[in-house]
């Protein structure tokens, strides 16, 4: 009886938990503790938290509407908009070949994430179903195979 308590205090928690990790990270700026020479760096700094406090408040600003499904996709959506926002900077700003092909994967898988997320969310607030053909495949996809 007691197998259910564990798995639904975790979730119950959850959310509290990851607004509460997301707010101390945002809140935590490098540039404010510690002050840089490096113009450049200071710009990559800068556009990098202004990135995350807009993800945060686009986040957050649908509130809550009781369906966890239209909840989930209203928070997702800013949340990988911020990602591709961040991969960007990295390919401004960074200079190892590694990290900026993944900015670069990240870029085009999440924005094709985002165009289904936004579809589905529109269907659901219309209360429609639509063919989950239109939702694009998850895990490496690189736009719609031609």
């Amino acid at each position: 009886m007691l197998k259910w308590l564990l798995p639904l205090a975790l979730c119950t928690a959850a959310p509290a938990l990851a607004q509460q990790g997301h707010e101390n990270h945002v809140g935590a700026s490098p540039s404010a503790s510690k002050q840089t020479a490096n113009p450049e760096y200071s710009r990559f700094t800068r556009d990098m938290n202004a990135g995350m406090s807009k993800m945060m408040k686009d986040m957050h600003s649908p509130g809550y509407k009781e369906n966890p499904d239209i909840d989930f996709l209203a928070m997702m959506i800013p949340h990988h908009e911020g990602a591709v926002e961040m991969a960007r900077l990295v390919l401004i700003h960074g200079r190892d070949p590694a990290t900026r092909r993944l900015a670069e994967d990240i870029i085009a898988s999440q924005t094709v994430e985002i165009e289904g997320m936004k579809r589905r969310l529109a269907a659901l607030r219309a209360n429609k179903e639509i063919d989950g053909a239109d939702f694009p495949a998850l895990g490496g996809t690189r736009g719609p195979s031609k």
